[in-house]
Formats: C-alpha cells, structure tokens, sequence
C-alpha cells in the first residue's frame, strides 16, 4: 500500500494542475467572451439608423427641437437619426412606446414638460417614468411671459394680483389647454399670491392668444416662442417673465419673482431619453455629443433665432432637474385638483 501511493501520488499533483489550468482557461473565455461585446458597443455602435420619437404633432416646438438635433447629432454619429412623431394622451403614448423599445441605443425619446406632469395627472401610466427611462441632457428651456392686451389697465404684475384680490374671481386667464405648462403657471401663481382668477383652456395656444388679443380673457402666461411675436408687434403687453434671471432679449422685463411672487420660476422644455438599461458607454457617448451639440455656435445661433435658451446639461443634472419638476407640479396639481377631461 505504501508503494502504491507512492506511485499515485505524481498522478495526484497532475490532476490538480490540470484543474487549475481548467480554472484559469474558463475564466479567461468568461474574460474573452466579455470583451467582444463590451467592444460592439463602444466601437460599431451606431452601424445603422437611430430613432428619435416625439410624442407630439409635427410641426410644435418638442418637434423643431428634435429636428435640429436629429440633423447634428446624425452627423456627429455617422448614421441618420429619423424624427418619428407619436403624437397622443399628451404625451404619453410616445413615450410609452420608448420606454418598451429594446434598450440597445437605437431608440431614443425628446420629451417636453408634460413628462413631469403626467405621474400626477394620471393615475396609472403605461409607464414608470423614473425606472424605464434614462434621461441623457436637458437640450433646451423656454421662458414664459406673462402677457395682458395692450389695452388692459394693468401696467405689472402687482397690478394684477391688487384686481384679482379686490374682485375674486372676476379676473380670467387663458391656456392651450388643461394641463399644459400655461395652466400650471396659472395655478402656481394663484396659489403664490393667494388670489382667485377663472382658467380657460383653448384647444391650443394660438386661439387662446387670437382672444387674448381681442380682450376676451384678461392674462395669459404664454411661451415666449409662441407670444413674443405680438409683444413685439405691439398686440400684447409683457408684464413679467418666469424665467429665474431675467432673459436674454428680454432684458427690459422683470421677472415674475422679482415682481413679488418669490420663487416663482416655470419653463417649458425639452430633453432627451433612452430606455433603462441602454449600455452606459452608449449614454455617455449620447450625453457627450448632445451636450457638444447645444454648446456649439450653429446650433446657439439657431436657438437664438427661436428664442429660446440652449442648456446641454449632464445626465445627472437632468435627472435632478426632472425630480424637481415632478414634485413641484405635483403639489400644484394636488393643491389646485386639476383633471384632465
């Protein structure tokens, strides 16, 4: 027996070199098996046409934006990006088709402010708008201005709260439509100067601005997009805007906060998504080239030209932009008890 073990016991020591080897070598593959695929996304990716959904009609400002971006951003990528409007449930539809697409980088969302209403607005969403998306950048912010009739005797905003106090509710203020940023930032300052003025909500901006004109309704908060044509024109008269500082070009009007509503600050915007789960070398690379994008004098001159203000934030500074937002219409909308018809 002692012999026989003797003998053995070379075999012994060969088997456990053999076994390593086997360790080392499967780990290797794991390694190898690994890399190529970390290499598709880094290197090929994109090798064919992206998609950018808009969950709105052609022809808005979520769908100026997303042309302008699809245009620099397929150049900078080396393949089309193809502009797809999904328009309906404000917003919602759109969105809900992105946050099921495959999450490989080809699908991709530009959202407005609607996608931090709608969580409080609709009780059950096709989709979490906190776990089955990844916000990439904030592309762009739109300041409001809060406009009257040239015609109207208000010449501020203290003007407006002082009749909205002395006349509950006799006053009236104009919106695209129930749930829309124009409504929100009628509330929102409602519920700051504590006063009460009638909503009405327009099938859209533009008859609400065609009565605004007219005097059919008292005050209106209307992006400067849509709006600053007829300040300019002389048709409307700009008592504040509810931009944080005041804006670029709009230099002579005083912000609403800086009017006596502190802390007011509303904008509508627009910012790009992907699905949850989108390899984090393809969010960067997207996060990278965006924010290139918006920073770059073609497109500041472009956004200049709109009216509008270019950000290109970070990723995570959407994501905490986004946070905020929700939670403050949140409140709003809880505290004002907006429905949608």
């Amino acid at each position: 027996m002692p012999q026989r073990f003797k003998k053995n016991r070379p075999l012994a020591r060969l088997d456990k070199a053999l076994a390593a080897i086997v360790l080392v070598v499967t780990a290797t593959t794991g390694m190898l098996g690994a890399a190529p695929a970390q290499a598709q996304v880094q290197g090929s990716w994109p090798d064919k046409p992206l998609k950018l959904v808009v969950p709105y009609p052609a022809g808005g400002n979520a769908d100026n934006t997303a042309r302008l971006l699809a245009t620099q951003l397929g150049q900078r990528l080396g393949q089309q990006v193809v502009v797809d409007n999904r328009p309906g449930g404000s917003g919602t539809i759109g969105a809900a088709a992105v946050a099921k697409a495959p999450a490989d980088g080809y699908t991709l969302l530009l959202d407005a402010t609607a996608f931090t209403v709608n969580p409080s607005l609709f009780p059950k969403l096709p989709f979490d708008a906190v776990k089955d998306f990844a916000p990439i950048s904030l592309v762009l912010q739109v300041p409001l201005l809060m406009v009257v009739p040239t015609a109207s005797p208000f010449q501020s905003v203290a003007d407006v709260a002082k009749a909205a106090k002395a006349r509950p509710g006799h006053l009236t203020y104009a919106s695209a439509g129930n749930g829309g940023a124009q409504h929100l930032a009628g509330e929102l300052f409602k519920q700051g100067q504590k006063v009460a003025i009638t909503h009405i909500p327009y099938r859209g901006g533009a008859p609400a601005l065609t009565d605004l004109i007219g005097g059919q309704v008292d005050v209106m908060f209307s992006a400067t997009t849509a709006s600053g044509p007829f300040v300019k024109s002389g048709k409307l008269r700009a008592l504040a805007i509810t931009s944080p500082r005041r804006a670029e070009g709009w230099e002579a009007v005083p912000t609403v906060a800086e009017s006596g509503v502190p802390g007011f600050q509303v904008s509508e915007w627009n910012g790009l998504f992907a699905p949850a789960g989108t390899p984090r070398p393809v969010l960067e690379r997207l996060e990278a080239e965006t924010r290139a994008i918006v920073a770059s004098p073609e497109m500041k001159k472009r956004f200049a030209e709109l009216g509008v203000q270019g950000v290109g934030s970070s990723a995570q500074e959407f994501s905490s932009f986004l946070k905020a937002e929700t939670t403050k219409w949140a409140e709003v909308i809880r505290t004002s008890g907006i429905r949608i018809d």
